[in-house]
């Protein structure tokens, strides 16, 4: 018996055995299927997946969490934002007790298993800002999933007509989707929002949706959507936010909108077609913080209920058609004195008509943008506007106002932009407005204003344009105005001005436009306008001007548009002037020039130049010019001796004597077993230095003023003329290998490129130190801002070590601006093209008023063209082994690839990403095959937000910027997405799908005025 029980007792523990063994099926199932799925996993840059693996609990793997009655079984995957790289596995099929499948911005592709669809208790599925492919997967099993999330992916097809119905959330924004929304979704009931915008929908919103009473934010932007206004939203009560925008949608908006969407807070029906007048029920919807509805067709005037809405922080209605004809018309100001809140106001591009009440005044004090431009506005500016305090863009331009432009438009301190043109002002230019020491850009042109020009404006250190043409000043220009370091744009043209052009013009160095036509001007055109090396617009014609046209026009390479006609100039035509690459138009006509027509350059193009009226010319491209041969000059046989004298033996007396010089030379350089290196081409204006200037200027290269350090040089600070405060020494380091090369490719860029985006050199050294040894030093004007690696990773100066640097969102888009104008430079605009082959963060300098200056090029090649002989072979033939820095060279380079303007523009985008994300390329996340532009890539566009420098978007900081606090979000993200996409986009792995530089310069210009301007 004992044997028996014996026996029944172990059938029992098998058979327990047994159903340890089946229980634990399941558990197995979950284990292998996370395991399938990490194998499809290429990258991991996080090693988030390390913890998966059979030595530690399922339970316990980073992202997995278990069900509390079901030990070891999966009920969450949380994976998202880990940078993960690979296939979704058609292995999570199996775990069927998963309820929250989150795998939202990594990189997965290929398309979402149909095994997914199968996951009865799937609750939350999340899978955005992926680059998932292929249609929308059948999720009608899935009964219990209440959020699903696909958007930012590369989805197609339509939307699936059988989606479950207990969702409340269908986001499908961002993805390639067509075809028209399915009625089917209204038996989606439970439904809080939907958001398919930025897609490729067709039609309408389905009547059906009256059953979605529960629909708080319909977002459809940027779709196809067309038709009259859907008349089935005026059903949805709860609509939190409704956004149709950038569609094809006509006819009239509903009367009764705003008390049909009593809960609205946002509003967004711009760029459509709707017409009819502004229902005055909208301010039935008291909530509404944000409306939008520019670019349209609305007319009428704009309803005095609008006031009522406490909570406006936003209103546009630009572009439409607006009307005002009467002061009755204009009540709609008065009630908006009641929106406390509101910050943005845009009336442009309307109907409006008549006197601008001063009740403006008595607007919002937390108004910052104020847009009335582009209408029929009539009578004397409304001066209430100083009572604005926080302003920071007015747009009054293409008015009809009068009067005088008042003097208390000066206390408005944080006024950017004033535009005041196209109107019918008179006066004088108010001296006042010096005091808007923030100023970016003041308009004044076209009106009918008189008087002086304030030197006072000088002042205005900020100030980037200044346009007051076409009015009726007189008198000097101040030469105060090209004080101001940051100028731009200057536009004095169509006036009465006279007397000379300053000297003082040259300090202007970043200027680009300069427009002085029809004027009184007079006296010589000053030399030294050569130093607006960045001058590409030059506009001086029907002036008065005399002498000669300055040879040193010819080094203004930037050059594009030179007109000089019907002044009184004489003397020849400089040949210079042919150098000048860019040089699209040269009118010279109606002057007193004479001599003979040069024939290169521009002057080959005879649809480009214009030198008619000038009587004593000759020569030139006689088939194309139509020019007199020039005569020839005879040789006087009595002046024979003269000419044997003054031809032959001068030349013989130079140059014997600098035979024998150079043959001592040569003979010292071979005892000395040294290589020759050519300084010849430093222009002569630099200022001979020693060895000794340099020792003490720097107290003997002490440690102390020590400021940098490179692979081939040490930099140093120091104190060495007398008219300079600063000057940052450069002394090569003659017994590391490659220094001789790294010289002479430096000083034949630096002798060879002028930009102003460029470290200036100031002079060159090479001489013997104290001990006999080889010296070779570069001087240039000292940077004081540091380099902008140490802006960006460095902390205050302010004692608070535990913070960075702050730098605004607009001076790093200056600074990108700045270094991508001086690559375009070098790879377009210099004699051949200059690749840099080092850009980095640290070779970038700034300044005192933190424009960027792009130095070192040490590294530097030359791609020589027919035009750039100066290029000696042995520059373009030079070869350094290492052509960058770990984290900017380029791929290519180390396949062994030759360097190319490509490469620079690789390393260009890696500093524009490292910029605005304020992360090193070297940076210890970056390992394997992640980099900082995959990384950014994984990011784009859904996730940026997370990525980028916290501190852009800090309201704190970023209110004092160009933006609104309405819609600085949005604004904001845009710009840094453009940005960032610009970036992306030059960090290419793919050279030939890089951009060029010329495109890269302007898009970055682009994206820096529609920043900082109105759009």
């Amino acid at each position: 018996m004992k044997l028996i029980a014996i026996r029944q007792l172990l059938m029992v523990l098998m058979s327990c055995c047994g159903y340890a063994v089946t229980c634990s099926n399941g558990n197995y199932t979950d284990f292998h299927s996370l395991l399938e799925f990490k194998k499809a996993i290429s990258l991991d840059p996080k090693q988030a997946l390390v913890s998966w693996n059979d030595s530690t609990r399922l339970c316990s793997w980073e992202g997995v969490q278990c069900s509390v009655r079901h030990p070891q079984r999966v009920t969450s995957l949380h994976l998202e934002n880990l940078g993960l790289v690979g296939a979704i596995s058609p292995s999570l099929g199996n775990l069927t007790f998963l309820k929250v499948l989150n795998l939202a911005t990594n990189s997965f592709t290929g398309e979402i298993p149909a095994s997914v669809g199968h996951l009865h208790n799937l609750q939350i599925l999340s899978l955005s800002n992926n680059t998932l492919q292929g249609r929308i997967l059948n999720l009608a099993n899935c009964s219990k999933l209440h959020e699903l999330q696909l958007a930012n992916n590369h989805l197609a097809g339509q939307i699936p007509p059988d989606l479950p119905n207990g969702l409340r959330k269908l986001i499908l924004s961002s993805n390639n989707l067509t075809g028209n929304i399915p009625s089917s979704l209204a038996n989606i009931t439970m439904l809080e929002a939907l958001i398919l915008r930025h897609n490729n929908i067709l039609g309408s919103i389905p009547y059906e949706f009256t059953k979605l009473s529960r629909l708080q934010y319909l977002d459809m932007k940027e779709n196809n959507l067309s038709g009259r206004f859907p008349q089935v939203i005026m059903n949805l009560s709860n609509l939190v936010e409704l956004t149709i925008s950038g569609n094809d949608l006509t006819g009239n908006i509903p009367s009764d909108v705003g008390s049909s969407l009593p809960n609205l807070k946002n509003l967004y029906l711009d760029a459509n077609f709707f017409r009819g007048h502004i229902p005055s029920s909208i301010a039935n919807a008291s909530k509404l913080n944000f409306i939008g509805m520019s670019r349209n067709n609305f007319t009428g005037v704009i309803p005095n209920s609008i006031g009522k809405l406490h909570e406006l922080i936003e209103l546009n209605l630009e572009f439409n058609i607006l009307q005002s004809d009467s002061m009755q018309d204009w009540q709609f100001m008065n009630s908006l004195t009641n929106c406390t809140e509101l910050q943005v106001f845009s009336v442009s591009g309307n109907s409006l008509k008549g006197n601008v009440p001063n009740s403006i005044g008595n607007l919002s004090s937390q108004l910052q943008y104020l847009f009335l431009a582009k209408n029929q506005l009539s009578g004397k500016f409304p001066s209430a506007i100083a009572n604005l305090h926080s302003l920071i863009i007015v747009a009054l331009r293409m008015n009809k106002f009068i009067g005088a432009v008042p003097e208390c438009l000066g206390t408005l301190k944080s006024l950017q932009v004033l535009r005041l043109d196209s109107n019918n002002f008179t006066g004088h230019v108010p001296s006042s407005l010096s005091n808007l020491s923030n100023l970016i850009g003041l308009d004044l042109g076209s009106n009918q204003l008189d008087g002086h020009i304030p030197p006072s404006l000088g002042e205005l250190q900020m100030l980037e344009e200044l346009s007051i043409s076409s009015n009726n000043l007189d008198g000097i220009i101040p030469k105060e105005l090209f004080r101001i370091p940051t100028l731009v744009m200057i536009s004095l043209s169509f006036n009465n001005l006279y007397g000379v052009l300053p000297t003082e013009i040259g300090n202007a160095k970043h200027l680009t436009d300069l427009h002085l036509s029809s004027n009184t001007l007079s006296g010589e055109i000053p030399s030294t306008l050569e130093n607006c090396e960045s001058l590409e617009y030059l506009e001086m014609e029907h002036n008065t001007f005399s002498g000669r046209i300055p040879i040193s026009f010819g080094k203004i390479r930037s050059l594009l548009y030179i007109n000089l006609s019907h002044n009184n100039l004489t003397g020849l035509i400089p040949v210079s002037l042919g150098s000048l690459q860019l040089l699209e138009h040269l009118d010279l006509s109606f002057n007193n020039l004479e001599g003979e027509v040069p024939t290169e350059g521009i002057f080959s193009n005879v649809t480009a130049v214009r030198i008619d009226g000038n009587k004593g010319l000759c020569g030139g491209d006689l088939e194309k010019m139509h020019l007199v041969a020039c005569p020839a000059i005879p040789l006087n046989p009595r002046k024979h001796k003269n000419y044997l004298f003054k031809k032959v033996m001068i030349p013989i007396a130079i140059i014997l004597p600098l035979a024998i010089i150079i043959y001592v030379v040569l003979l010292r350089i071979r005892k000395q077993k040294r290589n020759p290196i050519s300084l010849n081409s430093f222009d002569s204006k630099f200022p001979k230095v020693s060895y000794n200037d340099l020792a003490r200027a720097t107290e003997g290269f002490s440690s102390s003023n020590l400021i940098g350090q490179g692979r081939y040089s040490l930099v140093y600070r120091g104190n060495l003329f007398q008219d300079r405060t600063f000057v940052a020494v450069k002394v090569f380091n003659q017994k590391t290998k490659g220094t001789k090369k790294s010289f002479v490719a430096e000083c034949n860029a630096l002798r060879n490129i002028r930009h102003r985006n460029l470290v200036p050199i100031l002079t060159v050294c090479s001489s013997i130190d104290l001990s006999g040894n080889d010296f070779k030093a570069l001087v240039y004007e000292f940077m004081p801002q540091g380099d902008l690696h140490v802006l960006l990773y460095s902390t205050r100066q302010d004692g608070d070590t535990s913070a960075l640097n702050h730098i605004t969102l607009v001076q790093r888009l200056c600074i990108a601006v700045d270094i991508a104008d001086a690559l375009e430079y070098l790879h377009h605009n210099a004699h051949g093209t200059v690749i840099h082959c080092d850009l980095k963060p640290s070779n970038i300098l700034l300044d005192d008023n933190m424009v960027a200056h792009v130095g070192d090029f040490g590294l530097a090649r030359f791609r020589v063209d027919s035009a750039a002989s100066s290029f000696t072979d042995s520059i373009s033939s030079s070869s350094i082994a290492i052509k960058g820095t770990v984290g900017y060279v380029p791929p290519e380079y180390a396949t062994g690839a030759d360097v190319s303007g490509a490469g620079d523009v690789y390393s260009f985008g890696i500093v524009l990403l490292e910029t605005f994300l304020r992360k090193r390329p070297t940076d210890d996340m970056f390992k394997d095959e992640l980099d900082i532009a995959r990384y950014v890539e994984m990011n784009f566009p859904e996730s940026i937000i997370e990525i980028v420098d916290p501190e852009l978007l800090d309201k704190n900081h970023v209110s004092l910027e160009q933006t609104s606090a309405a819609s600085m979000e949005e604004k904001i993200l845009e710009c840094l997405l453009s940005v960032l996409n610009i970036g992306l986009r030059c960090a290419n792995p793919c050279p030939s799908e890089r951009m060029d530089m010329r495109e890269v310069s302007a898009r970055l210009l682009g994206i820096k005025e529609s920043y900082l301007s109105e759009n």
